[in-house]
C-alpha cells in the first residue's frame, strides 16, 4: 500500500511537470513579454487542498513560486493556526504570469490560462479547493456550474460548496485573498474562522 501511494505521487509529480512544460511552450501570452517567468503552481502534488489565487505578484514573478511575498506569509499564518504546513497543500493561481503593476487579470487571460488550472486540478485530484479573493472565487464557481449562488465574496467567504470533478466530488470554499487581511486587519477575524471550516472539511467524516 505504502508504495503504491508513492508511485501514484510520482505519478502526479511527473503529470504536473508535463502539464507546465508543455504549456509554457505553447502559451501564446503577451504577459510572457513583461513578466520574467512563469508561476505554474508549488507544493504538494498529492495535496487534498488546493488554493487558487488570481495572478502573481512582484515577488512571485522574481522567485517562479505562487504567494511568496506579504499575502504568502499570512496565508501560512493561517495555515499554521489549523496545523497544516505549505508543504502539505498545493497553491496556484489562476493565471500564471504577473500582469503588470500587478493589475487584475483581464477576461481574456483568465479564459486563456483556465483550461491549464482545470488540468492542474485533475491531476491533483483534491478534496478540497480554497478560492483566494473575487476573481478565483468567481472563476471556479462558474467552471463548476455554481454560477447561480455566485453572491459578493463578503457574503460568500467561508460557505461550503459541492462539485463535481473528472476524479470525483470535491469542496469549493471561497476566502478572502490573503493580501486583503494585510491591508485590511479587520478581515483577520474572518479568515481565521473560515480556516476553522477547511480544517473540519478535511477530517474524515465531517462536513459543514
Amino acid at each position: 500500500m505504502f508504495l503504491y501511494s508513492i508511485i501514484i505521487v510520482m505519478e502526479k509529480v511527473r503529470g504536473l511537470k508535463k502539464i507546465h512544460e508543455k504549456w509554457f511552450e505553447r502559451c501564446k501570452c503577451d504577459l510572457k513579454k513583461t513578466a520574467t517567468q512563469p508561476v505554474p503552481g508549488d507544493g504538494n502534488a498529492d495535496a487534498k487542498i488546493v488554493f487558487i489565487g488570481e495572478a502573481p505578484g512582484k515577488s512571485e514573478d522574481e522567485q517562479g513560486k505562487p504567494f511568496v511575498g506579504a499575502a504568502g506569509k499570512f496565508l501560512a499564518e493561517m495555515l499554521e493556526s489549523i496545523g497544516l504546513k505549505r508543504e502539505e497543500i498545493y497553491i496556484t493561481n489562476i493565471v500564471k504570469y504577473r500582469p503588470p503593476n500587478n493589475r487584475d487579470p483581464k477576461p481574456d487571460e483568465i479564459a486563456l490560462y483556465s483550461p491549464f488550472l482545470i488540468r492542474q486540478i485533475n491531476v491533483i485530484q483534491p478534496k478540497v479547493i480554497a478560492t483566494l479573493g473575487r476573481f478565483s472565487m468567481v472563476f471556479i464557481m462558474e467552471q463548476f456550474g455554481l454560477g447561480d449562488e455566485l453572491k459578493p465574496i463578503s457574503k460568500m467567504h467561508g460557505m461550503v460548496f459541492d462539485a463535481k470533478t473528472d476524479s470525483g466530488n470535491v469542496k469549493i470554499l471561497p476566502l478572502y485573498h490573503p493580501a486583503v487581511s494585510v491591508y485590511n486587519p479587520n478581515t483577520k477575524k474572518d479568515l481565521l474562522a473560515d480556516f476553522q471550516t477547511l480544517k473540519k472539511l478535511l477530517i474524515p467524516g465531517m462536513s459543514t
